[in-house]
């Protein structure tokens, strides 16, 4: 009897990395025909303007707001759902079940949505899009946002 391998497995960071790879950006393009999906180093991402129009016309995507509930609460973009990226994981229930639904992911500044869109990814989440310049450039720009009530 030959001697055989075992499957080869995946690591998690690898799964990320194929998910990210240039398929899943068909993927999406075909999930959101007539979209301009730019990408930056593997990531899907979507310009501050495209959101501003589809915020405006009444297309956005589901916004999720990775940042602290005080960041979130200083100013945030309209109708961003907030769910703090360390505990995104546990609080997946709270997201649409459609794993194809689009999701367009902040913070401050693109590490925490970073570590956000990995687990959107890993949980199987197909259409998610990381804001590029995330918070920062959206405030500097005076772009809509609103602010929690204390």
């Amino acid at each position: 009897m030959p001697i055989t391998n075992p499957p080869r497995t995946f690591s998690h960071s690898r799964r990320r990395r194929a998910l990210r790879s240039a398929g899943f950006s068909a993927m999406l393009l075909l999930a959101h025909p007539g979209a301009a999906f730019a990408e930056t180093d593997g990531q899907a991402t979507i310009e501050a303007k495209e959101l501003v129009t589809r915020l405006a016309d009444g297309t956005a995507p589901l916004i999720l707001d990775v940042r602290t509930p005080a960041e979130f609460a200083k100013g945030h973009i309209p109708g961003a759902v907030l769910i703090p990226h360390d505990v995104l994981a546990e609080r997946l229930a709270e997201l649409p079940q459609d794993r194809r639904r689009e999701i367009v992911v902040y913070c401050q500044s693109g590490r925490r949505a970073g570590q956000a869109e990995a687990v959107l990814a890993a949980s199987g989440y197909e259409h998610v899009r990381d804001l590029e310049g995330h918070w920062k450039a959206w405030s500097r720009a005076s772009h809509p946002s609103e602010t929690a009530a204390p």
